[in-house]
């Protein structure tokens, strides 16, 4: 298993069998990134060449503010929306949680907002909020929910309710399919397979975990291919040949720029303390030195799991919650240390919500509308929208009142000035949740 996505897959069988030919180099070799720390000087000059001209560029259409970035935090598991964004004005909400109910004054008060808190651990979300920094949009979700964690996220992944996708590709993919002048890094995804969101026609993410492993791994797997790879980059070759080999060798030097310019971000100090033992933490400091580093991706992605609280979920639930928001909160307090606040915009989301009345396991089922957040300077802070009444439930569950597809509408068309018609098939009406922009 390898440990970033390319197209074509690291686990395909043969890889590492002697006899690798010219074919299979072809097959294999595209997607791959060299994880030599030296190279030839005219190579390295052909790189930064390559770095100027195509890889690094910012550039699409007129109008299109290139520099604006959209960083998508996934929630995995059905976050328990209730226990979130808590009405603790209602005494149903008691009775339908005897144990697992956050007691009234423990909520953290939002101003402006009767009824309604955030969980006691979101304290400093809260703070962004009072700060303007953030937002919690009520009942999100869409028609005919499905408590399935594959289904419904899929769904939330394509745009498409049907959960029937369309042709494989994602929200973010298609959207990104639009851009005249892709650049090879317009997306990246933090962890080990490309989220299905983040697929298009032709875009496609770069996937790590680890930014220092995000090379090319195969001459630690075959001698031959490791030679052949070399062979192809000594080649001297006319730049704008047609000649396949020319092609190869433009597309392999453009991928080792590409990995030596996210390796060598990801290295840079931090200019604040992020908070320790925190997995969405570690992945945003990342993605904060990507964008103080100026590489040119639209989108980042990145995800916490956890959230399938089906037992003893009070503390498992209270973790989560300090991890998201200590998270949220460390990445843009760097991202106005280096003077990037402004450019970013992130949606945290989760699959579900979960059903009103707590099981016997002292924990919830899978249920449906829940609350998402939005992030960044941009944003009508607050608790946005109103929340699904307790009482006025289908089959036991909250009826969501916003369409996740308004928030994606208001994110592709308000802040990165794409067409969101296009990226989710039809119009939606705006969520609301950014002012201006």
């Amino acid at each position: 298993m390898c440990d970033h996505y390319h197209p074509q897959s690291c686990d395909t069988p043969g890889l590492t069998e002697s006899g690798f030919t010219r074919r299979r180099f072809l097959g294999h070799g595209l997607g791959l990134v060299s994880a030599a720390t030296t190279v030839p000087a005219f190579l390295m000059r052909a790189g930064d060449a390559l770095a100027a001209d195509t890889t690094m560029r910012l550039s699409s259409k007129p109008g299109v503010p290139d520099d604006r970035v959209l960083v998508v935090v996934q929630l995995s598991g059905g976050n328990d929306g209730l226990n979130t964004v808590i009405p603790y004005g209602q005494d149903i909400y008691y009775k339908s949680r005897p144990t697992l109910g956050i007691k009234a004054d423990q909520v953290l008060k939002v101003d402006g907002v009767d009824g309604l808190g955030l969980h006691p651990s979101l304290a400093p979300i809260q703070e962004m909020m009072q700060g303007g920094l953030a937002c919690a949009v009520q009942g999100v979700g869409y028609p005919n929910p499905n408590r399935s964690h594959f289904s419904s996220m899929d769904i939330w992944h394509t745009a498409d309710a049907s959960a029937a996708g369309q042709g494989g590709r994602g929200w973010i993919g298609t959207a990104l399919d639009s851009l005249e002048q892709p650049t090879g890094l317009d997306c990246l995804n933090i962890g080990k397979s490309a989220p299905l969101a983040t697929l298009g026609k032709t875009s496609r993410p770069v996937s790590f975990e680890n930014a220092q492993l995000f090379r090319w791994a195969g001459r630690d797997l075959d001698k031959q291919v490791s030679e052949t790879y070399d062979q192809v980059h000594d080649t001297a070759v006319d730049s704008g040949s047609e000649d396949p080999l020319a092609f190869i060798n433009r597309t392999s030097m453009d991928a080792q720029v590409a990995s030596d310019k996210v390796r060598k971000a990801t290295w840079a100090k931090s200019k604040t303390k992020w908070p320790g033992g925190n997995s969405l933490g570690r992945q945003l400091e990342m993605v904060a030195k990507m964008i103080r580093a100026e590489l040119p991706t639209r989108v980042y992605y990145v995800a916490l799991g956890g959230f399938d609280t089906h037992a003893n979920q009070l503390n498992n639930h209270q973790r989560l919650m300090d991890q998201f928001a200590k998270a949220m909160k460390a990445f843009y307090d760097e991202l106005e240390a280096t003077g990037n606040r402004s450019r970013v915009v992130s949606l945290a989301f989760s699959e579900f919500g979960r059903r009103v009345r707590q099981n016997a396991s002292a924990g919830t089922d899978h249920g449906c509308a829940g609350p998402s957040f939005v992030f960044g300077e941009h944003v009508n802070p607050g608790i946005l929208g109103t929340h699904p009444s307790l009482t006025e439930l289908e089959k036991g569950d909250l009826v969501f009142n916003t369409d996740f597809r308004s928030l994606y509408t208001d994110l592709l068309q308000d802040w990165m000035k794409m067409d969101a018609k296009l990226a989710l098939g039809q119009d939606y009406p705006s969520a609301g949740i950014l002012r201006a922009v």
